[in-house]
């Protein structure tokens, strides 16, 4: 299952991943994985979460961002929760994009067992309607 966290900048969200990405990890029998754009979130997680800054390993784009979702489901049997902060950061804002990497990952989410929660930093008028992910507005 894919979830996008939806809102404006300075409206949240990351707030909302924090304590999402913790609560996953207290209910969690698996890993929880947290992917970000610089190291920011270091002090806010709990240490039992697994953060990537995706500076480190040079991911731009929906390709390479799938691409290290993939690695991370195919290496690790056990991931039960993936969460993408700064995605358009990471990825790159071009909405019609995000709606064909939305898919790819509705596919490698029921694949792996394994719900993946992107935060987009728009207004939900201004997103694709074909986007089949569940949208949560902030």
């Amino acid at each position: 299952m894919v979830t996008l966290l939806i809102g404006k900048k300075g409206s949240g969200k990351t707030k909302r991943l924090i304590e999402e990405a913790n609560a996953a990890v207290a209910a969690s029998k698996g890993c929880v994985v947290v992917l970000e754009k610089g190291a920011k979130l270091t002090y806010d997680l709990t240490h039992k979460a697994r953060l990537v800054d995706t500076d480190a390993y040079k991911i731009k784009g929906y390709d390479a961002l799938y691409g290290m979702l993939s690695g991370i489901c195919a290496g690790n049997y056990d991931v039960t929760d993936i969460f993408v902060d700064s995605t358009f950061k990471i990825a790159g804002d071009d909405k019609t994009e995000l709606s064909a990497f939305v898919d790819k990952l509705n596919d490698l989410a029921e694949e792996a067992n394994t719900a993946i929660t992107l935060l987009i930093s728009s207004a939900k008028e201004d997103l694709p309607t074909d986007i089949k992910a569940t949208l949560e507005e902030l």
